[in-house]
């Protein structure tokens, strides 16, 4: 048996029943990564020696018959933008190459507190602006199906490595379509939770009124348990909800009969990559044979969502990346001539280009005389989006699109042209716009076997319904169990 393959809860199982040990478990990833990530390259920085002494004490634990927490020995990845206390949070940027956080973010310490297994940082877009992973500063990270197309972005190393078994399950963060993006190119699952679900207090900000922390796994059971373990109010965060956490497991039940499904024709756009939109239509076929119901909804705002995306997410990340001026931490250049030049020449060698980009346009955004014409009105539009989901919801209870227009593009594909990057994340903005959970599911392949995938949205705090649902589809296809060929 391979046991680099198993889900967390078949991982949960054996070490239950001592079948396995937890320094098993982890061996067998670790020397999965020895032998693959090379190709795959997902992977900033790995804590092997870390990650025995933690698969060593939940051993002892099980040895003297201590009741474990679901998540006691399970190896997992984590996405190189949220902090973890003494090990580099690089954000895959030179600004931060050798950054060590003093302290845990909080979805850090809820997974400790579970006795998880943590292998190390994932790479990513820097800063998590992208749709590639081509960004990164580092390197490019490689899609586990085909090792000239692109992860997705900009959680490209989480989605991949869980693609190809480097880890049971990892965490990204998504602004975007960050999380549910890179899921739907590498064939897994990947949730975005509802703005306020899991605490940000860690997470290293691009936009802060967007981003949110959310799993990737290899299948929905695995998605419900790793949200529950990290979702719940945290005072640390003054967004997060003061809310009860429900066991989202319990509400896998595979039936989804009278679930009503909205179908958005704003969704099904000119210049979408036919072999996505066949697999979409067969999708929702499904969910119909399982017993939900069709509606069409209207979200007439859709075609406003990219530029309001891209004046609200630049301007807040020209006001979160003002700190980083070579003063305090990150970057500073060498020998510079006065504090002036220091200011500038460690911002422009520390950032990236499409970093830079994001600023100076967030920068025009803000700026006098341009407030009024750009930000404001990018936030009422923004309130108008909103608005038509909670009129779209009042006629259904979960809205099924496509997760990105085309399949994994390849390296390069996409970089000269900004805009064409851009537009890779436009059936996912809108979720983070209006604070919404919404899920990318695997539901289907191209013939050159590139993955496709399914976006569920669901009604704020509701992530049960859209995980419900996403899992009544699963059991009713094999998608998610197919396997790249590395």
């Amino acid at each position: 048996m391979d046991l680099t393959q198993l889900t967390i809860h078949e991982m949960q199982a054996m070490l239950a029943t001592r079948e396995v040990s937890a320094t098993e478990l982890v061996r067998s990833v670790l020397d999965r990564i020895t032998r693959l990530d090379g190709q795959v390259a997902a992977y900033t920085t790995l804590t092997e020696e870390r990650a025995l002494e933690q698969a060593g004490t939940v051993d002892r634990l099980l040895a003297v018959g201590t009741p474990l927490p679901p998540l006691a020995g399970i190896p997992l990845a984590i996405k190189d933008v949220i902090c973890t206390k003494g090990v580099r949070t690089t954000c895959a940027s030179k600004m931060l190459e050798s950054y060590e956080p003093p302290y845990d973010a909080t979805v850090i310490r809820r997974l400790k507190a579970q006795e998880a297994v943590l292998l190390g940082k994932t790479n990513m877009d820097e800063f998590a602006m992208g749709s590639s992973t081509e960004n990164s500063s580092f390197f490019r990270t490689r899609n586990p199906w085909a090792l000239d197309h692109v992860p997705g972005g900009s959680s490209g190393g989480s989605a991949a490595a869980v693609a190809a078994d480097l880890c049971a399950a990892a965490l990204g963060s998504d602004t975007g379509g960050s999380i549910r993006q890179p899921a739907s190119f590498c064939g897994i699952a990947g949730l975005k939770p509802t703005y306020g679900r899991v605490s940000r207090y860690g997470l290293v900000a691009f936009a802060s009124s967007l981003d949110q922390i959310g799993p990737f796994a290899k299948d929905i059971h695995d998605c419900a348990m790793l949200l529950h373990a990290i979702a719940g109010h945290d005072p640390c965060d003054s967004t997060s909800a003061n809310l009860p956490v429900p066991d989202y497991s319990s509400a896998l039940t595979g039936d989804v009969r009278g679930v009503r499904i909205g179908i958005p024709d704003d969704y099904f756009i000119e210049g979408m990559d036919p072999e996505v939109e066949a697999a979409i239509w067969t999708a929702i076929r499904t969910l119909k044979d399982l017993g939900a119901t069709q509606e069409k909804v209207l979200l007439p705002h859709t075609p406003y969502a990219i530029a309001t995306y891209y004046i609200v997410a630049t301007a807040e990340a020209s006001s979160n990346l003002g700190r980083y001026d070579g003063v305090r931490y990150g970057y500073r250049t060498t020998r510079p001539t006065d504090l002036l030049e220091m200011y500038q020449r460690s911002r422009r060698e520390g950032f990236g280009p499409e970093v830079k980009r994001r600023i100076m346009l967030g920068t025009y955004a803000l700026s006098a005389g341009y407030y009024d014409a750009y930000y404001l009105k990018a936030q009422k539009v923004r309130t108008l989006i909103r608005r038509d989901f909670e009129r779209a919801f009042e006629q259904c209870d979960v809205i099924a699109t496509p997760t990105s227009p085309t399949p994994p593009f390849k390296f390069g594909e996409k970089t000269e042209d900004p805009l064409q990057m851009y537009l890779s994340d436009i059936f996912t903005i809108s979720v983070n716009l209006a604070g919404l959970p919404g899920i990318s599911i695997p539901c289907g392949f191209t013939k050159a076997g590139l993955p496709i995938g399914l976006q569920l949205i669901g009604k704020p705090f509701d992530e049960a319904t859209i995980l419900k649902v996403a899992h009544a589809y699963e059991q009713a296809t094999d998608w998610h169990r197919r396997k790249p060929p590395l």
